[in-house]
């Protein structure tokens, strides 16, 4: 039988594990930590439960897939459901927007809080949807640097369509020309940073970031995000994948210019393909130290990070949802300091996940377990430790004048997350938490690609290589791997 070796526990490397398993691999994971789901993953203090990296869910669809494929009712096994409410939204002049999932009342709401013509909006979102519609079959469902993906229909169609994408200005720059108002242009500049990118430099062709929220909706776990991998992580183990944890790999074995396995303590471990859920950087720094680097995209300039705090609040806030977003009074200063002078604003744009509001155990009851992220520049050497002490008091301000409300004296626990811990411990390079930025108007097709150019039988998933970060690009990173692997 085939065998296949994954690196790394992160979602995509669950849910490669899972495709390879269903195609006929025999499937083994090699996994440093001892936990699975990389970012993804859950942790407590006290009697508060934290999900330790992304906070939003959308397209679950991509999750039940995996479980329909494997011939499960995902139902059984995954429950969510869709929230209400996206995001509530909060300026320090006082506005206040919430965005409803429903794309009508959420047209509504914008008309009447920020007095908007509904009809500019709907412009707006349905540009953004012929963008996506476009885009999906090139950019989302298929190896980007395959012959047969450029020559197919719908690449060819979305090349044709290549001015209409916005790719030659910035996202700002196009929010501002259709949408006018600050506080919306600003509510819209925000989507860039799904994937770690500055509005002001991130091209046009981003507005289609927004319509993977609105159209398709937010979702919550019913036992939080964490759910997520350890729902796979089962599934994995029910299709006969076998799960190695605190197992460092020390080399990528290549023989003839093919992946033939790894090493680890000196071990060899054979296999007919070998593919990395690690950071594409890492991958070839640690793994492949003998192998040609491909020095262009291993430079690229990296994504943003994040401070993220993680406080057990002895509080219940009824002003506040699942998602909130307290905006910067200055955005274009805000992502000058993080991309250009790699520092923190000192009135930065605060977000607060509180999954408690969905999830009940994560709290006691009339408690919240607050996650509270701000977006900070990757690792260059900052002294991290100071950096998080200042900003938390910038943060803790911030929320005490919009909330009006002392919040310090509620925080029961604590715990805080910097770029270089989130370096440690998801080896991702220099904390970036979406791999490259994608500043760059070519930075979809700069991205590492899903396989080895040089490497036969080598593959590559996750949010450092194609089609980029987040949840649902790194499970179709998944897909894309499994598609390009031979059939055993």
């Amino acid at each position: 039988m085939a065998k296949a070796i994954l690196i790394g526990a992160g979602v995509g490397g669950l849910a490669t594990a899972i495709r390879l398993a269903k195609k006929g691999y025999s499937v083994e994971v090699f996994e440093a930590n001892d936990y699975i789901g990389g970012k993804l993953s859950t942790f407590s203090l006290g009697a508060y439960r934290f999900d330790a990296g992304p906070s939003l869910f959308t397209m679950p669809q991509f999750v039940d897939e995996l479980f329909t494929l494997c011939n499960e009712n995902p139902d059984v096994f995954f429950q969510y459901k869709r929230k209400e409410i996206a995001c509530n939204y909060f300026w320090e002049d006082g506005k206040t927007l919430t965005a409803y999932g429903d794309t009508n009342r959420f047209v509504e709401e914008v008309e009447e809080k920020l007095a908007v013509p509904a009809k500019t909006l709907n412009n707006y979102l349905s540009k953004a949807k012929r963008k996506f519609d476009r885009t999906r079959p090139l950019f989302l469902e298929r190896s980007l640097h395959k012959w047969q993906t450029i020559l197919r229909k719908e690449t060819l169609v979305g090349i044709a369509n290549y001015f209409s994408f916005e790719i030659d200005t910035s996202l700002n720059s196009v929010n501002q020309a259709q949408l006018q108002e600050p506080h919306l242009v600003q509510f819209y500049n925000r989507f860039a940073t799904y994937n770690g990118s500055d509005p002001y430099q991130t091209p046009g062709m981003m507005t289609l970031v927004q319509h993977l929220e609105q159209h398709y909706g937010t979702y919550i776990p019913k036992k939080g995000m964490g759910d997520i991998s350890q729902s796979l992580y089962e599934l994995a183990k029910r299709q006969g994948v076998i799960f190695h944890l605190s197992t460092t790999v020390d080399k990528i074995l290549v023989e003839n210019k093919k992946a033939v396995g790894i090493q680890v303590n000196e071990t060899e471990h054979r296999a007919d393909i070998v593919v990395s859920n690690m950071d594409v950087v890492p991958t070839y720094r640690r793994l492949l130290t003998h192998q040609k680097q491909p020095e262009k995209i291993l430079s690229q300039e990296r994504s943003s990070s994040a401070v993220i705090f993680y406080w057990g609040m002895g509080k219940s806030f009824p002003q506040l949802d699942l998602h909130n977003i307290f905006f910067s009074d200055d955005y274009k200063a805000e992502f000058d300091a993080i991309f250009n002078q790699k520092n923190l604003f000192n009135d930065p744009t605060v977000y607060v996940n509180i999954t408690s509001k969905d999830v009940s155990a994560d709290a006691p009851k009339g408690k919240e377990n607050w996650f509270v992220m701000v977006n900070a520049p990757h690792d260059t050497g900052q002294d991290w430790e100071l950096v998080a002490q200042e900003l938390r008091q910038w943060v803790i301000t911030k929320l005490n004048r919009i909330l009006d409300v002392d919040i310090a004296p509620f925080v029961e626990e604590e715990w805080i997350m910097t770029p270089n811990i989130i370096e440690s411990r998801t080896q991702s390079y220099l904390g970036a938490l979406y791999g490259a930025s994608s500043n760059d108007k070519m930075a979809a097709f700069l991205r590492h690609p899903n396989f080895s150019r040089n490497i036969s039988s080598l593959y590559f998933c996750g949010g450092s290589v194609h089609p980029g970060g987040g949840i649902p690009l790194c499970l179709l990173s998944a897909k894309i791997v499994a598609d390009l692997t031979p059939t055993p």
